[in-house]
Formats: structure tokens, sequence, C-alpha cells
């Protein structure tokens, strides 16, 4: 199961439509990293967590970058009703993943 890629409007519209948890995964496509922290986060997905996991590519999203202060990549953020409540750049194993979205 493939992670939903979003562009950087879209995600402002769902951030403020939605209420509860979700989780944005910010990625380049490029970057070695990310796909072994996109792998784990397919894992943990299909483990039946409940919160929906959106992915960006960082290149695009200027803004929410800048907004959020995201250092490097990968990069997940947790948010709570739309507001990034934690920011994780090292995904250390499918169960740390998996833990977190909870």
């Amino acid at each position: 199961m493939a992670i939903r890629e979003i562009d950087e409007a879209s995600l402002q519209k769902l951030m403020q439509a939605e209420s509860g948890k979700a989780a944005v995964y910010f990625f380049t496509p490029l970057c070695g990293t990310c796909k072994i922290g996109e792998r784990m986060l397919e894992i943990a997905e299909v483990t039946g967590i409940s919160v929906p996991i959106h992915k960006l590519n960082i290149n695009y999203a200027p803004h929410l970058r800048d907004l959020w202060k995201i250092a490097s990549v990968p990069c997940l953020v947790l948010l709570e009703n739309g507001i990034p409540v934690q920011k994780e750049y090292a995904m250390k194993s499918v169960d740390h993943v998996y833990l977190m979205l909870k």
C-alpha cells in the first residue's frame, strides 16, 4: 500500500477541514533515507493504524517548510487538529514509527 502524495495547497485545506490526528511525511525523491522511512510508514500503515498519513515533497512546500521550521528530510510531522505537535527526523524502526502513530 502506498502513502498518498499531496501538494502544499491541498494539505493546507485538509488541515483546516480535518480534526483529530494526522501525519505528514516530508521527503525528497532522490533521498535514500526518505525511501527507507517511507517503507517503514507503509508497514506501520498496513498494521491498521487509524492516523491518516500524507507525504509531501519538501521542494514543493516552501511555506510549510519555513512555517514549521523543517530542518531536513525525512521528517514526519504529527498533527493534532491541524497543528504540528511533534517532528521526528529519525525513523528508528518500524516499531518506533508504529508507536508514534498508534
